[in-house]
């Protein structure tokens, strides 16, 4: 079955190169703005940017999700600055969206200049193997740096899926893939995500995650595989999978409820959080709170990774920032320790402190401001390097546990790994009727 059936059209007798329609996406109505390359390879002028923000402000008033099919030059030279003032009003009006409705872009071509900034304003990007996108093209760059780049070395689908994390999905069929994110996603933020049925127990265990975390606690392993177990029947859907890998963002269900995943991955980086890691988490978790999906978060960290370059670019503001979306989120939260939880780290990956609604931890969980080798180091300095092993095993049996955090209600439960689905379950059950009271202002003014 095809991905889009045709319905309405909008402003369907403007010529240029953008169409507007409410379609059939998937199992969705969306409003869909498409640009044609066969005009001027897409070029936009004033009359297109019109369009495109009537798509934006139809989304609104419909309260359909917005998806953006672009392939297109910039703006059009011969319609001169009116072309760049188009582009500014489907720029704010696409703006406006954030939030209210999911905006979905979806790049099948050469994306280029101006309208390569629509596609940082939404909330989802899907770029198929033909897409490039960039402000600067290959020949400004050579120009000004000296680098010569061909167009998929600058912007092709794999840099941005992997350097920049503009890229969430890479698909050949790249509106099939736009579709399957809008199955996870309300049609506006004033409705509930929509559930799918399913003949997966809530309460079906998971005794394959008992031996899923190897015993020796700097071996890696799969944290896919927990998000796999616990899943409706073993569906992931990840997002940005090849940028920040030592970080996992997707959508899965329990239940036929849809949930927003986020966990370090331990098979890359060891799961430590740097920039890149930190800027994704809090993007997923501020569109899951913005569209009303309840989030889960899977810990296994030894921290932040020290560097002194990444020091200097901001670690400080990045990892504030996924402390602010966590704290500001208002859907229901759980966190499920599954094996270190170290230091700031620890805080950041919605830790009690920052106001989950439900904390349980595997019996194996290690809790603590560091691991037991710099603990021993800090407060036995002087011992000699032959009791020191002595001294961490004390250390480890005496604070690596998570009954140490839970005597002070920093964990809610200590769980056997085969009932991590079901208690999940249970408790999203209980948190369903959750409500917060918003602030009355404007927007918080967050570490960005």
């Amino acid at each position: 079955m095809a991905a889009v059936t045709a319905s309405l059209r909008i402003r369907g007798g403007v010529t240029g190169t953008v169409s507007v329609g409410v379609e059939r996406l998937g199992r969705n109505d969306a409003v869909l703005a498409r640009t044609s390359s066969d005009h001027r390879r897409g070029a936009l002028a004033e009359r297109d940017g019109d369009s495109l923000a009537e798509a934006a402000r139809s989304a609104l008033a419909l309260r359909l999700p917005l998806v953006m099919v672009l392939s297109s030059s910039g703006a059009d030279v011969s319609d001169g600055v009116a072309a760049l003032h188009g582009w500014g009003g489907a720029a704010a009006a696409v703006a406006a969206c954030s939030g209210i409705v999911p905006v979905v872009a979806v790049a099948t071509g050469p994306v280029i200049s101006g309208p390569a900034l629509l596609l940082g304003l939404a909330d989802v990007v899907v770029m198929s193997e033909e897409a490039v996108a960039f402000v600067s093209g290959p020949q400004m760059v050579a120009d000004f740096t000296g680098v010569r780049l061909g167009m998929e070395q600058l912007g092709g689908a794999e840099v941005h899926a992997k350097a920049s994390g503009l890229c969430c999905l890479e698909s050949a069929r790249p509106l099939e893939a736009a579709a399957d994110v809008l199955d996870f996603l309300p049609a506006n933020a004033d409705l509930e995500p929509p559930t799918a049925d399913t003949d997966d127990p809530v309460d079906r265990p998971v005794p394959e995650l008992r031996s899923l975390v190897p015993t020796r606690d700097n071996a890696s392993y799969d944290v896919r595989c927990v998000a796999a177990a616990v899943a409706d029947d073993g569906d992931v859907l990840e997002l940005r999978g090849r940028w920040a890998p030592q970080l996992v963002t997707a959508f899965i269900r329990i239940g036929g409820r849809p949930i927003g995943v986020v966990a370090n991955q331990p098979r890359a980086l060891a799961g430590t959080l740097d920039i890149a890691a930190s800027q994704k988490a809090a993007r997923f978790v501020r569109l899951c709170d913005a569209f009303n999906i309840p989030i889960l978060t899977l810990v296994d960290t030894p921290g932040f990774l020290p560097g002194k370059d990444l020091e200097w670019r901001g670690m400080i503001r990045h990892g504030a920032e996924l402390a602010f979306a966590y704290a500001e989120a208002v859907v229901p939260r759980l966190c499920i320790i599954l094996r270190k939880a170290f230091g700031g780290a620890y805080i950041v990956m919605d830790s009690k402190g920052l106001g989950n609604d439900f904390c349980a931890a595997w019996p194996g969980a290690e809790i603590a401001v560091m691991g037991a080798p710099g603990a021993v180091q800090i407060l036995h300095r002087t011992a000699p390097a032959d009791v020191r092993s002595e001294l961490e095993d004390e250390y480890r049996a005496e604070f690596l546990t998570p009954w140490a955090a839970a005597t002070r209600g920093f964990v809610d439960q200590v769980i056997d790994p085969a009932d991590t689905r079901a208690v999940i379950g249970e408790a999203l059950s209980l948190l369903c009727t959750k409500r917060e009271g918003l602030v009355g202002r404007k927007h918080g003014v967050g570490p960005l």
